[in-house]
């Protein structure tokens, strides 16, 4: 892992932008001094996140630009590590990488995400592709050696390091960051707490034997800023924090149904209306539906699921200094940077707030 630095030691903040048209909020963002911009990778929802970074690249100069996540299942290795070094022309210095095993892209395709072996292998490939090694890449035509060799300059940098954050909310995927990245990419309460997923990414780093200089530790949390006088039961509270919500329930409605395994203890009061309440949807279309309003608007059938214990289960949340307070508590249980999604519309409006509010104070 060497002692490439991905970040400044206090708490890096960053902004999800995730169609073409917002590339402004970008620009906006870098002015406000966030520090990095993640691009999400959902083909049945979103704007190809690899056209969005290379317009942010041209417009901007200081804000670090990535995909969070690319979804190992939609592309070839190749591709993505050529994708991702193509950008890196553009913002050398500036790009970074997330790669998961996919949840709401693949499932809008009516598939799984991919096995954690496969992915293993997946991200081996993309990381010795971006070093400029070659490596054997398995196809359906068998083994071949493969590696880079692009004919001159301003094709693909090589020469610039691309730092590479596995995404993962189960322990395996965990590990497998300390073994192979430089950088975690979760999420909690489903990720389980900042110091559980620390630990189980030194498993993986002690694995692979691998010191922990300079891994990054990143987290999509859900945001949430009270008005004076407001209460978690108000209607803009809940139509603001319940399309990122709902979607961390519509991952753990997937899992357990797909695992058998319990739902976790933080949505037992809401899981049996729930579960029965997505039972009554076409079985044909449940697959979109359930995933059609990824944290983007609150589906009003399902605003009622979004309660006072809910919102404190999932959010970051209080007025201000109470926000900033939890933010220092992330970071002294070895969070390195944070980053929320915007409801749809409202991402200017709401980055904007958190920079002045929370930001300024941090």
């Amino acid at each position: 892992m060497g002692t490439l630095v991905l970040w400044r030691c206090l708490m890096q903040f960053g902004i999800v932008c995730d169609r073409l048209a917002d590339v402004d909020l970008v620009v906006e963002a870098e002015a406000m001094a966030y520090d990095f911009c993640w691009a999400f990778d959902t083909p049945m929802l979103r704007s190809n996140p690899f056209v969005l970074l290379g317009i942010a690249a041209a417009r901007t100069s200081t804000i670090r630009l990535g995909v969070g996540v690319a979804v190992s299942g939609l592309r070839e290795a190749p591709e993505t590590a050529n994708a991702i070094a193509s950008v890196n022309c553009l913002a050398p210095g500036r790009t970074f990488i997330g790669l998961g095993t996919g949840n709401t892209a693949m499932r809008t395709l009516g598939r799984r995400p991919m096995r954690i072996k496969a992915f293993a292998q997946y991200v081996r490939v993309v990381r010795a592709l971006l070093a400029g090694e070659a490596i054997d890449y398995l196809s359906d035509n068998g083994t071949h050696e493969i590696r880079f060799d692009p004919p001159g300059v301003g094709y693909l940098d090589l020469d610039t390091p691309v730092p590479l954050h596995l995404g993962g909310f189960g322990p395996h995927a965990q590990a497998l960051a300390g073994e192979l990245g430089d950088g975690l990419f979760t999420g909690f309460p489903r990720g389980g707490s900042i110091t559980q997923a620390l630990a189980n990414v030194h498993i993986g780093a002690n694995r692979a034997q691998r010191s922990m200089d300079g891994f990054a530790t990143t987290a999509l949390v859900n945001v949430l800023m009270l008005e004076p006088a407001e209460t978690l039961e108000s209607t803009r509270v809940v139509a603001e924090c319940g399309p990122s919500i709902m979607a961390n329930i519509h991952y753990l409605l997937d899992l357990t149904r797909e695992t058998g395994a319990d739902p976790p203890h933080y949505v037992h009061s809401i899981w049996d209306e729930y579960v029965a309440f997505h039972a009554t949807r076409d079985a044909e279309t449940a697959h979109r539906k359930l995933h059609e309003s990824h944290y983007s608007f609150l589906d009003p059938h399902e605003a009622r699921f979004v309660t006072p214990q809910i919102i404190r289960e999932f959010c970051i949340a209080g007025h201000a200094e109470e926000i900033v307070a939890q933010i220092k508590d992330l970071e002294s249980q070895g969070l390195d940077a944070m980053t929320f999604v915007a409801p749809q519309g409202k991402g200017r409006r709401q980055y904007e707030a958190f920079a002045r509010r929370v930001m300024e104070r941090y």
